[in-house]
């Protein structure tokens, strides 16, 4: 069994392989890059050109695909697959982890690039692991064990919504991660809204510093996947003319906390409003 040509791209996460076809890889291969995947975050396919058939089976390899409730679908053969397309930016111009209003967001998304402009319209990820370790221990010492509230109000449907731990631990590598991001996450449960608001501003600035960020610049037929537990990412709007991408995403886990998360109660602010009127009698 040859080794992977692993060529990473940057210093935060993302790597290219070369030399392989992913619609015909050996389950030796197949474990080669899954591991290099963990290490790695985010992984890149050039020149691969998958059928439908191809990325599905590809993207099944690693779990159950989902089935969207929200984006459109390939065609009605394939409705794990989604298309995401436009003639000119506003396409996930927003960094964010997928589908965190859901009880189990997805570990992983495979994109498969089908037109790409002549120029532009990258992608950017985020490495999740290193925003939280790169905070300083007192603001650590806050987060541990904090949660907050996602939703798909971005999709018109606020009612859709989750609550998970603002850390969360990666359940294969153990390592802890941050995990909240600007599209999803609307408050942390223990908090004002006013003291939510603001901690969520820095988190989201933080969480997209340039010094934890890989860019890839797409070309028809590269594949790219990422893993979703412990990574942000965010579609470059500077194009103009077709990028049509494809997407299959595979079905999540339960986010654990990576700290103990009934250390701190949900805010009141009900009891907040009585006892500034001298009526909280405990």
């Amino acid at each position: 069994m040859a080794e992977l040509d692993i060529r990473p791209i940057g210093g935060a996460l993302g790597a290219t392989i070369h030399g392989i076809k992913l619609a015909d890889l050996d389950d030796e291969t197949f474990a080669q890059v899954r591991a290099a995947w963990l290490e790695h975050l985010v992984l890149f396919f050039p020149g691969q050109h998958l059928t439908p058939d191809e990325h599905r089976n590809f993207g099944q390899r690693f779990g159950e695909a989902e089935i969207h409730q929200f984006l459109p679908k390939f065609d009605d053969e394939h409705p794990e697959i989604v298309v995401l397309e436009a003639d000119r930016g506003f396409v996930a111009d927003v960094w964010h982890t997928d589908c965190t209003f859901e009880t189990n967001p997805p570990i992983c998304s495979v994109l498969n690039a089908l037109v790409m402009p002549e120029s532009g319209g990258d992608t950017m990820w985020s490495n999740q692991y290193l925003a939280y370790e790169r905070l300083a221990e007192p603001m650590k010492e806050m987060l541990n064990g904090l949660t907050a509230v996602n939703t798909a109000a971005t999709y018109g449907s606020p009612e859709v919504q989750a609550v998970h731990p603002v850390v969360r631990i990666h359940p294969e590598t153990g390592r802890p991660s941050l995990f909240v991001n600007q599209q999803f996450t609307r408050r942390i449960v223990e908090l004002s809204r006013d003291e939510s608001d603001a901690l969520l501003a820095m988190l989201f600035a933080h969480a997209s510093s340039t010094p934890f960020t890989c860019r890839y610049s797409w070309e028809a037929g590269d594949v790219g996947m990422w893993d979703n537990r412990c990574t942000q990412h965010y579609a470059v709007n500077d194009f103009t003319g077709r990028r049509a991408i494809s997407r299959v995403t595979i079905l999540g886990d339960d986010p654990k906390p990576a700290f103990d998360t009934d250390k701190w109660e949900p805010f009141e602010y009900h009891r907040v409003s009585a006892a500034s009127h001298g009526l909280d009698r405990g």
